[in-house]
This record gives C-alpha cells, sequence and structure tokens, in this order.
C-alpha cells in the first residue's frame, strides 16, 4: 500500500506536470476525436494522490504554457483555466474529504466518476463562454453531443485503470504509462500534420486545375460544359456496370479533367478554324499526354492521369498517343471515351452537326469493337432509355456542381484505407 502523498514536494506532481505540459502542447484534433486526454488523467491523478493545490496547479500551468506558445486570445485563456483548473481542484477537495482507502476496490471507480463530472463541469463552463465570445448563439451550446458520450466513458476507464495502477505499483510505472500516451501523441500531430499538409496540398492541386478548365472555357466556351458532361456520363456509365463507388469517383474525376492538356493548343486549333494541317493534328494528339503529364506533377491524381493519358486510345490499336488495343486500355479511359464521343456528337455547342441522342448512339454502335468498347456503348444506351433531353443532351451541364471542390479537397486529403 502506498502512503497518502501531498504536496508539490511530491515525486509525483513533477511527473504529472511535465506530462500535463507535454500533453498539451501534443494536443491534436485526432486526439479529440479519439475521446482520450492525456493532460486530462494528470489532473485526475494529482486528484486521487496529491492536495487540492497540486491538482489546481497541474492544469493552470498546462494551459498557461499552451497559451505561451500558441498565443490564441487573452479571453479564451481565462475560459480554458476556469474550465480545466476550477473543476479539477474542486473534485480534489471533494475527493480528498471522502479518505478513500487507495487500495480499496472502491477508490479508483470513485475516481473515475469525479473525473467525468470534471469532463462535464469542464463542457458546461467552456462551451456556453466561448459562445459569448464569439458571437454565436449560447442555446446551441445546450446539451450533451452524442460523441460525448463514448470520450466521458474512455476518460472514466482510463482514470480508474491508472489510479488502480499507481496505487499497486507506485511512481514508475506511472512514469512509463505517460511516456507511452505522450508518444502516442506526438505520433498522432505527426499524423495530423501529414493530413493537413496533404489537404493543403490538395487544396491547391484542385485550386490549380479548376483555374485551368476555367482558362479553357475562356478560350473554348465548350469546354467546362463538355468536361461537366463527360464527368457526368463516365460516373453513371460506372455505376451502371456495378463499379465500386472509388472507381464510380475516378470515373466522374477523369471525366472533368480528361482535356486539361487542351490549354497547350493554339485558339485556331481549338476553334477548328478552316482545314487543320498535319502539324496541328499532331498537337492535338499531344494534348493527353501533356494532360497526363500535368496530373502526374500535380501528384495525387496517379490513377486519373493515366486514365487521361489513354482516353483517346482505340479497341483497334489506331488510337493515340500509344496505339494500346482492348484491355490493354484502362477500363475506366474506355468509359471516358464512351462518354466525350457521345457529348461530342449530340452538344448543342459542338464543333461537328449536332446529333440527336438516338443518331449519336447510332454512331457509337457502329464504332464499336473497333473504335469504342461496345460494352460500354451499351451501358450508356440502357442509362439513356427513358431519360429525358435534357439528361440525353447534357445542355445545362454545369461545371461547378460537377466539380463539388470542397468535398474534392477534403476527399484527396483523406488517408487510403
Amino acid at each position: 500500500m502506498l502512503s497518502a502523498t501531498h504536496g508539490v514536494a511530491e515525486p509525483l506532481f513533477y511527473v504529472l506536470l511535465i506530462a500535463a505540459v507535454l500533453a498539451r502542447l501534443l494536443t491534436t484534433e485526432l486526439e479529440e476525436n479519439l475521446g482520450v486526454s492525456a493532460s486530462f488523467l494528470c489532473g485526475m491523478l494529482a486528484v486521487g494522490f496529491l492536495d487540492p493545490l497540486s491538482a489546481f496547479l497541474i492544469p493552470v500551468v498546462a494551459v498557461g504554457v499552451g497559451w505561451l506558445v500558441e498565443r490564441y486570445r487573452w479571453q479564451a485563456l481565462i475560459i480554458n483555466w476556469a474550465g480545466s483548473a476550477t473543476p479539477t481542484a474542486l473534485a480534489a477537495v471533494a475527493f480528498e474529504a471522502l479518505a478513500l482507502d487507495q487500495d480499496g476496490a472502491l477508490f479508483p471507480i470513485v475516481l473515475g466518476l469525479f473525473g467525468a463530472g470534471v469532463l462535464i463541469v469542464n463542457g458546461l463552463i467552456v462551451a456556453p463562454l466561448m459562445a459569448v465570445l464569439d458571437g454565436r448563439p449560447v442555446r446551441a451550446t445546450i446539451g450533451v453531443p452524442r460523441d460525448f458520450y463514448p470520450a466521458l466513458g474512455i476518460n472514466i476507464v482510463m482514470t480508474a485503470a491508472l489510479a488502480a495502477l499507481y496505487a499497486q505499483t507506485g511512481i514508475a510505472t506511472i512514469a512509463f504509462v505517460m511516456a507511452v500516451i505522450l508518444a502516442f501523441a506526438y505520433m498522432m500531430r505527426l499524423v495530423v500534420v501529414a493530413r493537413d499538409r496533404t489537404r493543403q496540398y490538395a487544396n491547391l492541386s484542385w485550386g490549380v486545375l479548376s483555374s485551368l478548365i476555367r482558362t479553357l472555357d475562356e478560350r473554348d466556351k465548350r469546354a467546362a460544359r463538355h468536361c461537366a458532361a463527360v464527368a457526368k456520363f463516365s460516373r453513371d456509365i460506372a455505376a451502371h456496370v456495378g463499379m465500386g463507388r472509388r472507381d464510380q469517383e475516378l470515373a466522374h474525376t477523369a471525366g472533368l479533367l480528361h482535356d486539361i492538356g487542351r490549354f497547350a493548343l493554339s485558339d485556331r486549333v481549338m476553334e477548328r478554324e478552316g482545314r487543320l494541317s498535319e502539324e496541328d493534328w499532331a498537337a492535338i494528339r499531344r494534348h493527353p499526354a501533356i494532360g497526363a503529364d500535368l496530373l502526374k506533377d500535380v501528384g495525387v491524381y496517379g490513377p486519373v492521369a493515366d486514365i487521361v493519358l489513354c482516353h483517346h486510345e482505340r479497341i483497334d490499336g489506331r488510337g493515340y498517343p500509344r496505339g494500346l488495343t482492348g484491355d490493354e486500355i484502362p477500363e475506366i479511359a474506355r468509359i471516358v471515351a464512351v462518354a466525350e464521343v457521345y457529348d461530342t456528337l449530340t452538344a448543342p455547342d459542338t464543333y461537328r452537326t449536332q446529333m440527336n441522342s438516338f443518331e449519336a448512339l447510332t454512331e457509337l454502335r457502329r464504332v464499336a469493337g473497333r473504335q469504342l468498347d461496345a460494352r460500354f456503348v451499351e451501358a450508356l444506351a440502357e442509362l439513356l432509355a427513358g431519360q429525358g433531353t435534357a439528361y440525353r443532351h447534357a445542355d445545362d451541364a454545369d461545371y461547378d456542381a460537377e466539380l463539388d471542390i470542397e468535398r474534392r479537397m477534403n476527399e484527396a486529403a483523406a488517408p487510403t484505407s
């Protein structure tokens, strides 16, 4: 049995203080989502094994050091002090009054329940005051969020377990456990930093690519609408043939970006003004490779780059730029090819003589097995059956709606499973 420890002179106080400060500095969003706060656990061990003054000082110092590093609003510092130090000190006073036996079975259980009370009071103090500080309605902070309950349960269990562990084994074990928790928190911080950098990179990438499409649209008024239509048809075909959500989104993204390499073409070639020379056709044949190189350089669109590179390949091997045949062509590139040819034939702004949907499908079936994949031509035909003119001709295809840039930024930054 450990003797009761009291006061700031105890080694335990300094172990918990250092751990709480480090935990505060290593706080991450991921830590909050997991629902475990090492700083909170340090405070609760102080409630159980130190005096109220020590329990009060640990959150005060930890929050203060965090503020010195982060330099957020001083009003928020006061609120954080009130929300962390006040309930912890009150819990220490009440727990000390109970005078429970540290070796007793009730000791860790009661301490865990006190920890639940500290967390609840913390929320009741911090949430409304921060709402007032931010100019938000206080009423929105009333009530306990649904995701709070798992966090509450985890912290009760962790508090009780650490209390029982310390009571039986002493300070060395607690110091080791705290070191493990802090190491985990540090690794999680690295994960969050990497995730945030990926999100920033994705934001920049989509911003750059979107700007290129819009620039292309200024030069060729059909570009943005055409890209939106091809994206929509590509995703719908992928869904119709039973591809998974990831491949559907890949088809959609590739459809949006399939003509990104056209920005390198001259205005005369893009507008198809007059008879094109062999040099002009050579430039046109380069646009898939230019687009693929651009997407590879951007970095987060490797699979899309390969699709963009191959969307002008033909089943019979007479396409460009690589002359691939049949199954050598990526499946989604074959889908995008069908969607692109169909929209080019039916679009109101096409450089060709506009066809109706029936005429376009007849043409697609004529070249199926040679230029286009017959399976995806028939999938498109099945999709169009019973659809209205707006869908069949994609007259109102909206690039901004198809881009849905905020969702794409978040998904590009999300970790892959």
